[in-house]
């Protein structure tokens, strides 16, 4: 894991945005992390490949400072094929098929907002505006979906749900599925928005989340709280 080394791990070795540093120091020092850092390291000498990248695992993290948080948008794990994951739920790298889940939600983004769909699946124009794009666990072993769950990573992530939960400013959180609603069950709702709804994936789309219009309810509620909007609207070259 990056920024831990021979089991523990310091603030100075962690390459994070030095606000979530703050936030978050007491968990690097956790059990747990020792035990998936020990984890990770075993994947590898296994020949065992690891999605994303390790400087990417906090991708997320690393572009949405927590004083810049507006939006949460929580998935579960990495996608798992090649060259897909890059540290951001939903979103994978520029010229990566648009995977089924993220073709609906541009799909409820024309239908509430009238914003054509993207060419390409990549989010970090929406993640540099306070978008916290968060995975519930953050690794993944290739062509194994959901390999890396209960090893760690879930409290890791309960810690920055709870960091944000805990922030100054009010938050929408878009919790999409039972998985997510049940892992940010405890926010509070008399600061923050919740929006919920059944998952993007095909297998639910058509069960109640197309209609419920999530990105202009959660721009309206930050303009009444007196924030700028999300410009949804994603460039049509990703590296821009």
């Amino acid at each position: 894991m990056r920024g831990v080394k021979n089991g523990t791990a310091t603030m100075n070795d962690i390459k994070l945005d030095d606000g979530w540093k703050a936030l978050l120091a007491p968990e690097f020092s956790k059990l747990y992390m020792v035990e998936l850092k020990a984890f990770l390291s075993a994947q590898r000498e296994a020949g065992k490949r690891v999605f994303p990248k390790g400087a990417d695992y906090f991708r997320a993290l690393d572009l949405t400072p927590p004083d810049k948080v507006r939006v949460v948008i929580l998935g579960q794990d990495p996608y798992h094929g090649e060259g897909q994951a890059h540290g951001l739920s939903f979103s994978v790298k520029p010229g990566v098929r648009i995977p089924p889940s993220l073709v609906n939600i541009y799909k409820e983004l024309q239908g509430d907002l009238g914003i054509a769909p993207a060419k390409h699946g990549f989010l970090e124009h929406w993640a540099k505006q306070g978008v916290l794009l968060l995975n519930s666990v953050l690794t993944v072993e290739m062509g194994m979906a959901a390999a890396h769950q209960g090893k760690g990573w879930e409290k890791f992530t309960d810690a920055v749900i709870r960091a944000v939960n805990d922030l100054p400013q009010p938050v929408v959180f878009i919790l999409w599925g039972a998985y997510a609603q049940k892992k940010a069950a405890f926010v509070d709702t008399t600061k923050h928005l919740v929006i919920k709804s059944v998952h993007p994936s095909p297998l639910s789309a058509h069960n109640g989340f197309f209609g419920t219009k999530p990105f202009s309810r959660a721009n309206d509620f930050l303009v009444a709280k007196g924030h700028a909007p999300i410009d949804w609207t994603l460039p049509a070259n990703p590296a821009e």
